[in-house]
């Protein structure tokens, strides 16, 4: 069974990015950015009762964040309320992590 992946310079860097909702012209949330760990990975690699490998998150505030968990239960369901497509999180947790500090010397500007 392989390890769930821990990578505090990563975690650190997508707390710093906007909420993804918020970015997209929603509801503008509190400052506090916190990387929420999908409850479905693009990865894949999620075991029972354990959370999403730090590869597998998106910035999200505090706001949006509660409503994910307190009142949708599930990505596909939160992401489908704002119009955008099921799978959402999944896309930009991959794009996040190929830009990420650990993986990168450099971050390019992200395209949001």
């Amino acid at each position: 069974m392989s390890k769930r992946l821990t990578d505090r310079t990563h975690l650190e860097y997508v707390a710093s990015l906007p909420c993804l909702i918020c970015k997209a012209g929603f509801y503008v949330g509190s400052n506090n950015i916190q990387a929420h760990h999908l409850l479905k990975p693009w990865s894949g690699k999620r075991g029972m009762s354990l959370r999403a490998g730090d590869d597998n998150v998106i910035p999200l505030c505090f706001h949006h964040h509660s409503l994910l968990h307190t009142k949708f239960g599930s990505e596909s369901a939160f992401f489908r309320h704002y119009g955008l497509p099921a799978n959402y999180g999944q896309m930009w947790a991959k794009k996040l992590w190929e830009k990420s500090p650990t993986n990168n010397d450099q971050i390019d500007n992200l395209p949001f």
